[in-house]
C-alpha cells in the first residue's frame, strides 16, 4: 500500500489517520453471525469512512488494491437450523481471497431458532457452535480467517479448580486447530488464558478510553482535579484493572474483599458474609465502580450499598460488558432510592431494549475502534498504539482540564484524537 504520510521507516506503526506503508493481506470482508449484524453495520459505516479518507489523499490504492474501497465490507452467511436443531452455514457470496473477520456475539440470548416445534433461545454454546460452522465454510478458500469475539466464550472458565473443565483453553485451541489466524476479545475475565495458545495471535483489547470519553461526555463535574475522586474495584479479582483506572486518572484506589462462607457452599456459588473495604476514606468522593461485566448484579449493587453507607458522594458503574441476567429492577430501584447514579457499558454485545431506554444506563460505542483494529490486522500493522490508550486518556484529560468541559463535536468522537 502507498504511504500516505510518514516513511517507509515507520512501516511498523500503525497511524489511525493514514501512514500505513504496509501492504493489506486482501479485500476486507466483515462476516456478522446471527446477533451481531447491528454492531457490524456500525462497524463497516466507520470502515468506509476511514477508507474514503485513505483514498481521498492517495487515489492510486483503488486502481491498485480491488476491493479497497467498498460501501459495504459486509458479506452474508446463513446459519440454517433444521427442525431437530442441527445446523449448517452457507456463505452468499464468495469469500475466496478475502480477509474475514468474523464477528460473533456469544451473549446474543435475543436470537432464537425452531426445534421441534419449540422457539429456542441460543446460549452462548449455539453461537459457538454456529461460529465452528462458518469457520468450516471459509476454509480453503478465504485467504485468512480472523475472529472478533468482544465476550471471550467460557472465560470465566478459564481455570480449574479439582476436576473441573478448563473450557475457554480448549474452545482457543480449537479455534486454532481450524486455522483461525487472530482472535480479538476485549477486557477478557483474565487474559492469561492467551498462553493456551502461545503460536496463535490473541489481542485482549481494554475499552478504557471510550468509557472514559463517555463518562466526560455525560457528567459534567467528575472530580477529578478537585480530589473528589476515587476509582474502588468490588472485589480483589479486579484489582489490576481499577488500578489502570485510578493511576490515569491520578486518584485514590480502593477494594472490597469478600468474607465467604466456604462450608455452604450450593450449586458451585460460595455465599458471601460480609463485604470488607481497603482504602482511604470514601466520605464526600465520588466513585467510578470498575468491573469487567454485570452478570445479575448482585455483588457490585451491594458494594454501592456499602460505599453509600460510607457517605460516598456520586456512584458511578463502569463496566465492559452488562449481562443484567436476572433483570433490571434492582438497578432501577437502586437508581431511584439514589444508591448509583449511571452505569456505563459497551455496545460490544446485546442489550436489551429496555436498558437501552433506562435513564441511569448509558451506552459506550465502541465501533470506531473496532473497524480501527480491523484496518491494523488488514495491513498486518502492530496493534500497539491501539492496545495501549494511555497517550489518548492523557490528551483527553488535558482537554478537559483546559477547557473546563469536554469538547464534543458534532459526530460524538470528540475531535480528532479521539478513537
Amino acid at each position: 500500500m502507498t504511504a500516505i504520510s510518514g516513511s517507509d521507516q515507520n512501516y511498523f506503526t500503525y497511524d489511525q489517520y493514514g501512514a500505513n506503508p504496509m501492504q493489506p493481506v486482501g479485500p476486507i470482508g466483515i462476516v456478522p453471525l446471527k446477533g451481531s449484524a447491528d454492531f457490524a453495520d456500525l462497524v463497516n459505516n466507520q470502515l468506509a469512512i476511514r477508507r474514503r479518507e485513505y483514498v481521498d489523499c492517495a487515489p492510486e490504492l483503488v486502481r491498485e488494491h480491488p476491493g479497497f474501497l467498498r460501501d459495504d465490507y459486509r458479506i452474508s452467511v446463513d446459519t440454517i437450523r433444521f427442525s431437530s436443531g442441527e445446523g449448517k452455514a452457507s456463505f452468499v457470496q464468495t469469500v475466496r481471497g478475502h480477509d474475514l473477520f468474523i464477528l460473533v456475539d456469544v451473549m446474543n440470548y435475543s436470537c432464537t431458532f425452531r426445534m421441534f416445534g419449540h422457539d429456542v433461545n441460543m446460549g452462548p454454546d449455539d453461537h459457538y457452535q454456529d461460529l465452528k460452522r462458518v469457520i468450516l465454510a471459509a476454509s480453503g478458500k478465504a485467504r485468512r480467517i480472523n475472529i472478533i469475539m468482544p465476550f471471550l466464550y467460557e472465560s470465566r472458565q478459564d481455570l480449574r479448580s479439582t476436576r473441573e473443565s478448563l473450557d475457554c483453553s480448549a474452545m482457543l485451541n480449537e479455534l486454532a486447530s481450524l486455522g483461525v489466524h487472530n482472535i480479538i476479545t476485549f477486557d477478557a475475565h483474565d487474559s492469561r488464558v492467551s498462553n493456551a495458545i502461545p503460536l496463535s495471535g490473541f489481542e485482549d483489547m481494554k475499552p478504557t478510553y471510550q468509557i472514559l470519553k463517555a463518562m466526560l461526555n455525560h457528567i459534567n463535574d467528575l472530580g477529578i482535579f478537585d480530589h473528589r475522586l476515587a476509582v474502588v474495584s468490588p472485589d480483589e479479582s479486579g484489582i489490576s484493572r481499577a488500578m489502570y483506572y485510578a493511576s490515569m486518572l491520578g486518584v485514590p484506589l480502593g477494594t472490597f474483599y469478600r468474607k465467604m462462607d466456604y462450608d455452604g457452599k450450593t450449586e458451585g456459588s460460595i455465599p458471601v458474609i460480609s463485604y470488607e473495604y481497603l482504602g482511604e476514606s470514601v466520605e464526600g468522593k465520588n466513585i467510578i465502580l470498575v468491573d469487567d461485566m454485570i452478570v445479575t448484579g448482585d455483588s457490585i449493587l451491594d458494594v454501592a450499598c456499602e460505599l453509600r453507607s460510607r457517605k460516598a458522594g456520586h456512584i458511578y458503574i463502569v463496566s465492559t460488558y452488562g449481562l443484567f441476567t436476572e433483570g433490571l429492577d434492582r438497578f432501577a430501584r437502586a437508581y431511584e432510592q439514589g444508591v448509583i447514579d449511571l452505569v456505563f457499558a459497551t455496545n460490544l454485545i446485546y442489550r436489551r431494549p429496555e436498558l437501552l431506554a433506562a435513564p441511569w444506563f448509558v451506552d459506550v460505542d465502541m465501533s470506531k475502534y473496532v473497524s480501527l483494529i480491523v484496518d491494523a490486522l488488514n495491513h498486518d500493522a502492530s496493534l500497539s498504539r491501539l492496545m495501549d490508550p494511555t497517550e489518548k486518556i492523557r490528551l483527553l484529560l488535558e482537554r478537559e482540564q483546559n477547557l473546563g468541559t469536554y469538547f464534543n463535536d458534532s459526530s460524538g468522537e470528540g475531535g480528532r484524537s479521539s478513537i
